[in-house]
């Protein structure tokens, strides 16, 4: 994407509004002092101490993050519990100015989080909460309707399956079905960890390894292939440093990654991707060019060590200055 075109493309982002529906988890960052290190007179054992906590939208809420800062409006959709990590998640949606209205409260679920504790600043092994029951009918009706009320508004969707399990996640089957009846009119992009293959009607995007477990075959041509074929959408498929494949009507498209110095903390680099490229296929842009936003987002944010990062449009233009991108894009 030139730079003219480029700048184009960020300038309409303000004027757009997407509806982000998936799992929404609170990361919840314990930054702990081995220095001040204690034994507990109960059990003996070391007790960590925590000297400071930050809470961030993680999953479907890193996602939301990712456009509010390239200056895409958001409204939020999915299933949090009515404990204090939902509190938490819906204030630090809310101080990003994402509209959390739709957002369902349940008591039957717990907020999906991720507790991250780092000592002296290495992060050590992640606590996980997550919902083990699936998804009762009731919400999971509730959801649908939301959805449906809301794609009106919006002028793309971005979905978000983030739990590997069968059950627990809010992208039930029938909450897909209603993805593919909405994908029929209208842009809808989905990154999932497990069911990438399931969707139809849907712009797909997967890691090598995602595509490979979607499909069932083992090379970058051949998954794409496949996920296009069976969602009748352009598929979008990542490679780390390689950068994003994209398979389209017009065929397989190499578009390398933007190079950039060590150290870089790839976390969310995915979800930055997703944001990139489907902020700007809502903005007009070709299959091939909102992969290069993708590219430029992700080379951002990666670059933002120890927390889950977000790129402006300033730091997207400086990267694409970096960049010769008048050099012809290498097929599959």
């Amino acid at each position: 994407m030139h730079t003219a075109k480029l700048e184009t493309t960020l300038a309409r982002f303000p004027s757009l509004t997407l509806l982000v529906l998936g799992d929404y988890f609170l990361d919840l960052y314990l930054e702990i002092d081995s220095a001040l290190a204690e034994v507990s007179l109960e059990t003996g054992l070391e007790a960590h101490q925590v000297t400071r906590t930050r809470a961030s939208p993680g999953a479907a809420g890193t996602v939301a993050a990712n456009l509010r800062a390239l200056g895409v409006n958001v409204i939020a959709l999915g299933v949090l519990g009515d404990d204090g990590n939902g509190f938490e998640l819906q204030r630090a949606l809310r101080e990003m100015d994402v509209e959390v209205a739709a957002l369902i409260v349940a008591r039957t679920r717990v907020t999906p989080t991720y507790a991250k504790p780092l000592r002296d600043g290495v992060e050590l092994n992640r606590l996980d909460i997550k919902n083990r029951a699936p998804l009762e009918p009731e919400i999971e009706e509730q959801l649908i309707a939301r959805a449906r009320e809301l794609s009106s508004r919006v002028n793309g969707i971005v979905i978000v399956d983030q739990v590997h399990e069968a059950t627990g996640g809010v992208i039930t089957a029938r909450v897909r079905d209603e993805i593919a009846r909405l994908g029929e009119a209208r842009i809808v992009t989905a990154e999932s960890r497990a069911r990438g293959g399931e969707f139809r009607n849907v712009i797909v995007q997967a890691n090598l390894r995602e595509a490979q477990h979607a499909t069932g075959l083992a090379s970058i041509e051949e998954c794409g292939a496949e996920l296009h074929r069976r969602t009748n959408r352009i598929a979008y498929i990542t490679n780390g440093a390689d950068g994003i494949f994209v398979f389209d009507d017009l065929g397989c498209a190499h578009i390398p990654a933007i190079p950039v110095a060590e150290p870089i903390d790839p976390v969310g680099a995915g979800d930055s991707v997703l944001a990139g490229f489907s902020a700007a296929l809502c903005a007009g842009a070709s299959a091939r060019a909102a992969a290069d936003m993708g590219n430029l987002v992700a080379s951002v944010t990666i670059q933002q060590i120890g927390t889950t990062g977000t790129a402006t449009p300033a730091q997207v233009l400086a990267a694409a200055r970096r960049v010769p991108f008048s050099l012809p894009r290498p097929t599959c």
